[in-house]
């Protein structure tokens, strides 16, 4: 198409100039007939170049210029000849005669040569650079991957240590209730794209079957508080997001008091963003370790670097440390109803 294109611009440019100034009928097909004959020519050399491309880089090189050379002068024969028969059929085609016919040639052949490489040289790289964003885009959903499978190893540490114990206490009716609420959490893990965002509720789903096998250890020590904004329910965030904000708060305010600790989950629509927050009734950072991370490291630098992942800087997350009154967790996130890479299963 680029090639007609370019050809047909060039038979209009060269038929308008001569009919200007005053070209008889002949001249008008001997432009018709150059037109043609250059058509044809840049077609072998755009065969020929493609070979030449595969070549090593300073081989290519001289087979392209000696094919230009070539090219230039069979091109500068034939306008010879056009010339000589067709315009002065009195003239003989003679060398003279044809290397005063090579300028043209040469330029028109030379900017085509240029524009070939040019463009493919820009097609080359606007290939490179998709298939460098599609490297990126599988190295970030592989990180995003590795993150979230990051979870699954030490929830299932804690509830399988818990299950064990109730075997051996012979609890076996609250050890198979708690397998059948595993089971179920499990599913919805197993069941969506680690990459996946899921809407608000179906996030709160999940954190209730967490807790509910958690309740299954603590009784009435944990006590859960859900206030979720009907406006966001539909909204998207990464799946088993608040999870691990759940789990530290069950790790360092439920655990270590007698009377255990009230854990809130909250979210709110504020203009275009919602905002979530994760927080607890605990000691917060009296009489205990900093709260940085869980046990195995995965804990809220894993949630950082995958909002990171998701959202760039369009995201917040920030911690509150409240000595004596709890400790709570706020992330702020824009609101989306689409998924915005692979839809959950």
């Amino acid at each position: 198409m680029l090639q007609a294109a370019g050809w047909s611009g060039y038979l209009l440019l060269r038929a308008v100039v001569g009919v200007s100034n005053g070209i008889s009928v002949e001249g008008v097909l001997a432009v018709i007939i150059e037109s043609i004959v250059g058509y044809c020519i840049t077609l072998l050399l755009s065969t020929l170049y493609g070979y030449y491309r595969r070549l090593p880089r300073l081989t290519g090189v001289a087979m392209t210029v000696a094919t230009l050379l070539a090219a230039t002068v069979i091109y500068a024969i034939i306008q010879a000849f056009n010339f000589s028969f067709i315009r002065a059929a009195d003239t003989p085609i003679s060398w003279p005669l044809v290397i005063g016919s090579s300028f043209v040639p040469f330029t028109v052949l030379g900017g085509w040569t240029a524009l070939y490489f040019g463009i493919n040289w820009y097609l080359i790289v606007e290939e490179q650079v998709d298939r460098m964003r599609l490297l990126e885009s599988e190295a970030s959903s592989a990180q995003l991957a590795m993150l979230r499978y990051q979870l699954n190893p030490h929830f299932l540490f804690n509830t399988l240590n818990s299950i064990s114990t109730l075997v051996l206490l012979k609890q076996t009716e609250r050890a198979n209730a708690m397998l059948s609420r595993l089971s179920a959490f499990l599913r919805y893990t197993l069941a969506n794209e680690p990459t996946a965002h899921v809407t608000v509720m179906q996030e709160v789903e999940t954190l209730k079957l967490y807790l509910d096998i958690e309740k299954m250890r603590f009784e009435a020590r944990l006590r859960t508080v859900f206030d979720i904004d009907p406006r966001v329910e539909k909204a998207r965030l990464p799946s088993l997001l608040l999870q691990p904000l759940v789990e530290n708060a069950i790790k360092y305010a439920v655990t270590p008091q007698e009377e255990g600790a009230e854990i809130a989950v909250t979210a709110r629509l504020v203009g275009d963003r919602v905002q979530i927050a994760v927080s607890d009734t605990g000691p917060g950072l009296i009489g205990g370790p900093r709260r940085p991370t869980l046990s195995t490291g995965v804990g809220l630098t894993n949630i950082r670097e995958r909002l990171a992942q998701a959202y760039g800087p369009e995201h917040r997350f920030e911690t509150q440390a409240r000595p004596g009154d709890g400790f709570a967790v706020e992330i702020e996130i824009p609101f989306q109803l689409e998924e915005p890479a692979r839809q959950a299963a």
